[in-house]
């Protein structure tokens, strides 16, 4: 059972960086997200890799994973063995498993944003990278989502979990499957509601909460 003083304590929190200078970073990161909406499906690919290389391992050095990779032009290019060797150099932990989920996906690379956006809702392009892509997951389905402007969905992480489990907003642990990511994510669609921003904004000031950071 949900404790309402625990989730009144997490939304006041919330509404304090909402109003404090950790809301000009969080605005920059929207725009950031935004603008990569408005770019080519390549883009929109290279997100998704960024997005499958950060799962379980720390966004910071999934972003220095994936600049490497651009640099040696291997996000649309090269083989397994090639993206595996350029992860492996920048320390990350799966590089084998990673390059393979990249090297697969491939076949989307060029019409990647169209697809996503012939969708009738984000519900629907979500449920479709979870079965077409390997190594996306909700959570991964949902981060890729909201980092090329969709700010309608939750990236529940074991950040977001843990914060949630300190407010005894759920018991739940990873991984999740879609009931209990969807039951987490209208948990905190409530609380995003009731502050008045987007599930995407309530996510970064979730993040920073946790984390002392607002990375993507």
């Amino acid at each position: 059972m949900l404790s309402n003083l625990s989730v009144q304590e997490l939304i006041n929190i919330i509404k304090k960086l909402v109003n404090s200078d950790v809301k000009h970073i969080v605005d920059s990161r929207i725009k950031e997200f935004s603008s990569v909406g408005s770019a080519n499906s390549p883009r929109w690919f290279e997100e998704l890799a960024f997005c499958i290389l950060a799962a379980n391992f720390s966004a910071r050095s999934a972003i220095k994973c994936i600049e490497k990779l651009k640099e040696e032009n291997l996000i649309l290019n090269g083989s397994t063995e090639d993206v595996s060797l350029s992860l492996l150099k920048c320390g990350h932990r799966f590089p084998y498993a990673r390059a393979k989920y990249i090297v697969s996906g491939r076949k989307w690379a060029q019409k990647l944003k169209e697809k996503i956006l012939s969708f009738n809702n984000v519900s629907s392009a979500r449920e479709w990278l979870v079965k077409n892509f390997s190594g996306v997951g909700w959570k991964v389905a949902s981060h890729f989502l909201r980092n090329v402007g969709f700010l309608n969905v939750a990236i529940i992480d074991r950040h977001i979990l843990n914060i949630m489990h300190k407010y005894k907003l759920t018991n739940f642990t990873t991984p999740l499957n879609k009931r209990k990511y969807l039951h987490c994510e209208k948990i905190l669609k409530n609380i995003a509601n009731k502050i008045g921003i987007s599930l995407g904004e309530l996510d970064l000031y979730l993040w920073y909460l946790e984390t002392g950071k607002v990375l993507k």
